[in-house]
């Protein structure tokens, strides 16, 4: 699957992103099944606990507007190699979107293609709650 305008809102959500104290700047941006995207960057407090992925901020925009169901995320960062989503994020991935194609992006636009199940293999999910 070409994932060309999913990554580019990705590479934009990056420039709004507010990295103040780590200057790590992540955008991240989530198709939705009817081929919506929502994009956010990472948001930072000088209480690093109460910081917001840029993952996490695009997914819970796109479900506080109603979308239930997802394709893909692509996540996009300044570095030469890849930023993979941080344990927290991955968790929510797999929680609130499923079996979704990752999409990684670095700083020259190249990208790698993960599935949440190789991200988070042997995930905690709502069937253990059972």
């Amino acid at each position: 699957m070409d994932y060309k305008e999913l990554t580019g809102k990705a590479l934009k959500a990056k420039e709004v992103s507010l990295p103040t104290y780590s200057n790590f700047h992540v955008g991240a941006a989530v198709l939705t099944d009817n081929n919506k995207i929502y994009s956010a960057g990472n948001i930072e407090s000088s209480s690093y606990s109460l910081t917001m992925c840029a993952e996490r901020t695009a997914i819970f925009k796109a479900i506080s507007e109603g979308e239930r169901k997802f394709k893909a995320i692509a996540i996009a960062s300044d570095l030469d190699g890849f930023c993979s989503p941080c344990g927290a994020c991955r968790q929510v991935i797999n929680d609130l979107c499923g079996e979704i194609d990752i999409v990684l992006v670095n700083k020259n636009k190249e990208t790698k293609i993960y599935k949440t199940s190789e991200m988070l293999p042997h995930a905690f999910s709502d069937d253990d709650l059972k």
